[in-house]
């Protein structure tokens, strides 16, 4: 079932967000050459806990025969798509970082994710970056009282496929609130008008996952991380959204919180 939030859910749901994004905003200023992902994590859960709130990520149950999550970030780097296990891996000149975040406080959650250029990074590496955040603001164009699910959906894709470039299929964004994942899946292809009809109090997960080459990914042996099939570049881009009856808020904006 979709949970419709209360008014008072969403100042829970804002204060989450606002946490959220201030760990993603602190993971991107870290991103530079000789700095290990293990290091961006532990800033990460450090800060997150520093404001009351517990890390989402942290301990969170993988699939069958995998070990919970053991990070507060998931960074993924290069062909890495997703889920990417924090560890000794030094960022080199020319790496794309991608960081997911997720923060719980006062029973609601938080979720939103970036990649981040290390250094000086090829042209297309910059392009696949920016076309990757620019489909999710195509995306929630659509995400407006009376629209479906799937507008959103059909947005991201057009847009990522106009610039040259595939959308994962394979993992989709979410509804988040009291749970990380709630309904409705929020994928990043599809034909419009089909899915759930949006409605004011609805909070969405919405987050293009974008390749430079092929839409398949592979899982590895670890049963978390996603790598591009093809070993081709990957990047991410998530916020938490609040459907009104007007323009939908992005619930994952820093604010006023200092990082």
């Amino acid at each position: 079932m979709i949970s419709l939030k209360s008014a008072r859910d969403i100042e829970g749901m804002r204060r989450a967000g606002q946490i959220t994004a201030a760990a993603r905003a602190l993971a991107g200023k870290m991103v530079r050459p000789g700095v290990t992902t293990l290091e961006i994590d532990n800033a990460v859960r450090k800060f997150i806990v520093s404001q009351g709130a517990r890390p989402s990520f942290l301990h969170f149950p993988g699939p069958p025969g995998t070990r919970p999550f053991p990070g507060a970030a998931c960074i993924s780097v290069n062909d890495e798509v997703i889920h990417g296990i924090p560890g000794k891996q030094v960022l080199r000149e020319g790496d794309i970082v991608s960081v997911d975040v997720g923060a719980y406080i006062g029973g609601f959650h938080g979720d939103c994710a970036g990649t981040f250029a290390c250094g000086k990074v090829s042209d297309e590496a910059e392009r696949l970056i920016a076309v990757t955040e620019q489909s999710f603001w195509a995306g929630i164009k659509f995400a407006r009282f009376g629209y479906r699910v799937s507008d959103i959906s059909h947005a991201v894709q057009d847009y990522v496929e106009d610039h040259g470039f595939s959308v994962v299929r394979d993992y989709v964004g979410h509804g988040v609130g009291a749970q990380l994942h709630e309904p409705p899946e929020v994928p990043n292809f599809g034909k419009p008008g089909h899915g759930p009809r949006l409605a004011p109090g609805m909070t969405l997960a919405v987050e293009p996952m974008v390749n430079q080459g092929g839409a398949r990914v592979k899982v590895m042996r670890d049963g978390w991380t996603v790598r591009t099939a093809d070993g081709s570049l990957s990047a991410h881009y998530e916020n938490s959204i609040l459907i009104t009856k007007g323009e939908p808020e992005i619930l994952t904006q820093v604010g006023d919180l200092r990082v």
